[in-house]
């Protein structure tokens, strides 16, 4: 394998052979989308078959919560779309998507967040989400947690629950996970950011 920054948040997770070929499929692109980022691109997993399957493996047995604890997954545009309603179908859940703004028909509810390159904003349908209904959060990467902490007020403001996050990456010493607060969260791999 070549050296890499990619490390498994638990090294007893994943079987080391399957770790080694998940994280030899991913990229890092510097100066994209702006210079002075480093991008990590997990679109290479989504194109390798075992790739896939040992990324879609380790997110189920790896979830911050147990399955009986939330009743559907919440994906975020664009990546956590490639891999949250298979992870949704896999646990038998329902999928709901948290879609940038102007991408969802009437009613929406809207939240907008800071990135660290820019600002952006995502909705979600009003009547997506039950009242009380629990979700889990998933999306690829949880940088600065703003993303993320938008979907969590989502889900809230429909009247949700929201029961946990789940991601494949996690940037180290930004803290983002410290910015959702005491809800359950897990990420599969850790990287400096």
């Amino acid at each position: 394998m070549t050296s890499t920054d990619i490390t498994l948040t638990d090294p007893t997770s994943m079987d080391k052979a399957d770790a080694d070929y998940l994280i030899s499929l991913m990229r890092a692109i510097p100066g994209f989308p702006k210079e002075g980022i480093l991008f990590r691109d997990i679109m290479p997993v989504f194109a390798d078959a075992r790739g896939l399957s040992i990324l879609m493996d380790a997110l189920v047995s790896n979830l911050s919560i147990a399955n009986d604890e939330f009743d559907a997954v919440a994906g975020l545009e664009a990546r956590g779309f490639l891999f949250g309603p298979t992870l949704a179908e896999r646990l038998g859940k329902g999928f709901i998507a948290v879609r940038k703004a102007g991408k969802l028909p009437p009613p929406t509810v809207r939240e907008s967040y800071a990135l660290e390159y820019g600002d952006a904003s995502i909705e979600i349908e009003r009547n997506a989400i039950r009242e009380g209904e629990r979700i889990l959060i998933v999306d690829d990467l949880i940088a600065t947690g703003g993303s993320a902490s938008a979907a969590r007020d989502l889900v809230i403001s429909c009247g949700g629950v929201v029961a946990g996050f789940s991601f494949i990456m996690e940037l180290s010493g930004l803290n983002g996970v410290k910015t959702l607060g005491d809800y359950p969260a897990s990420s599969l791999l850790t990287m400096p950011a």
